[in-house]
């Protein structure tokens, strides 16, 4: 499917209380290519399998995502090696829209991030932000999810494991 992707990226430093109540899936993904404005992975995520490539940077990217068998998958997956992430997603519901909020594991542990999907900018900019957010990350680039998965957690971030 391709589709214009309107998303907004946010630090968590804390997570909700009810959050393992929330439908929550593993999610493991590596890049195949990546540059300053394009990305190609793959992520597996439960038993569901993609292709995905993403054009363009900040809050507007062009997204074009292809479902893939489990053998395809594996197939690729061997091109990914070093540039990796492994997260579980939780879907949190709260108040009109859908929070995606990835908690990492490994090297990248102890990094939470949110990430909020809209139909248009107008209403990314009306996004009432929840208590438990921290900084916004949506313009940063050390906090895609390429760059976590090729450079690790940048610099700056204070619950950085020493």
């Amino acid at each position: 499917m391709n589709s214009v992707e309107i998303e907004r990226k946010f630090l968590l430093t804390a997570l909700p209380d009810d959050l393992q109540q929330h439908p929550h899936k593993a999610i493991s993904q590596g890049y195949i290519s990546t540059d300053s404005d394009n990305e190609v992975r793959i992520r597996c995520k439960g038993n569901d399998y993609y292709l995905t490539i993403k054009k363009g940077n900040g809050l507007r990217r062009t997204e074009v995502e292809i479902n893939l068998a489990e053998q395809q998958f594996m197939d690729l997956w061997g091109l990914t090696a070093n540039q990796r992430i492994e997260k579980t997603r939780y879907d949190y519901q709260h108040r009109d829209a859908l929070i995606e909020i990835d908690v990492f594991r490994n090297s990248l542990a102890p990094l939470m991030l949110a990430e909020v999907e809209f139909s248009s900018i107008e209403e990314s900019r009306h996004f009432k932000i929840p208590a438990f957010f921290g900084r916004e990350l949506t313009e940063e680039r050390g906090y895609k999810n390429a760059s976590l998965a090729i450079n690790g957690i940048p610099e700056d971030y204070a619950g950085k494991k020493l």
